[in-house]
């Protein structure tokens, strides 16, 4: 009689066994990542390495928010309003980390800035492409920038050209509130819808959460201005910026601004 064999029984992989060609580093791509932080001033300035890090942090950051924002402004455009807000509430939580950041590079003294700042210049955060592309995005659209920096790269220059045409959050707002039937082509039109959601939150409570959560994506970049510009004055006083700015001064210039300032005339209208 033969003898009966049994399939030995097959041991279940565990979890990324299977493949075993990605580590953790690979993907995330560490060797490149740890290799971008590279100071310019000889010897290297000890808090030069918070200043790039930062900075660098900071840049990670504004592309996340540019692939959450410019998908809530799609699905608006779509006629959506329960992913926008989703996505809106996502960038809320984005912007508290970033104004927190700055309690970061609050440790560093004017002194140790001092050690390495004039290594800097020309170069400056006003020149950053990925801050003005969520501005642009956001309705704030400021076609003078491209003329005032003639040196930007390329890449970047198509970029904020691309943002200054297309539509903006603002943009896919008004098509969400068009799609619910109401008037959106003056100004003295909008305001009444606004009244007529803001006095119905029952009916009207999707279009009002996506107004609010537009209204908290302005309030978080106005306080990350504010807190921005303490920093500067903190570290600098009122010295130019190394990009050529007024520095604090700019920067206080820039408290006021607001992305959707019908929203926020509504509180005076209510």
């Amino acid at each position: 009689m033969a003898a009966v064999t049994h399939p030995t029984p097959a041991r279940d992989p565990h979890f990324g066994e299977q493949g075993g060609l990605l580590t953790y580093s690979d993907y995330l791509r560490l060797a490149d990542l740890l290799a971008a932080q590279v100071p310019e001033s000889d010897p290297a300035s000890h808090d030069e390495l918070l200043f790039i890090t930062i900075h660098q942090v900071y840049e990670l950051w504004f592309k996340l928010l540019l692939s959450e924002l410019t998908d809530a402004r799609d699905r608006m455009l779509d006629g959506e309003t329960y992913l926008p807000r989703v996505r809106l509430e996502r960038c809320h939580v984005v912007e508290r980390v970033l104004v927190g950041q700055v309690d970061v590079i609050d440790t560093m003294t004017p002194q140790d800035f001092l050690a390495f700042r004039t290594k800097l210049a020309p170069a400056s955060g006003f020149q950053s492409a990925q801050f003005r592309e969520i501005e642009f995005l956001s309705g704030l659209k400021d076609p003078g920038y491209l003329r005032r920096f003639r040196g930007l790269p390329d890449a970047e220059r198509e970029r904020l050209e691309r943002r200054l045409a297309e539509p903006s959050l603002w943009d896919g707002f008004l098509a969400v509130l068009g799609g619910a039937g109401f008037d959106v082509s003056e100004a003295e039109a909008r305001f009444s819808a606004y009244a007529t959601i803001a006095a119905d939150r029952e009916r009207f409570g999707p279009l009002w959460d996506l107004a609010e959560a537009l209204v908290a994506h302005d309030q978080a970049f106005s306080l990350w201005r504010a807190r921005h510009v303490l920093m500067a004055e903190r570290q600098i006083g009122t010295k130019p910026g190394t990009g050529g700015s007024a520095g604090g001064a700019y920067l206080r210039s820039r408290v006021e601004t607001r992305f959707y300032p019908e929203l926020w005339e509504l509180r005076s209208r209510l």
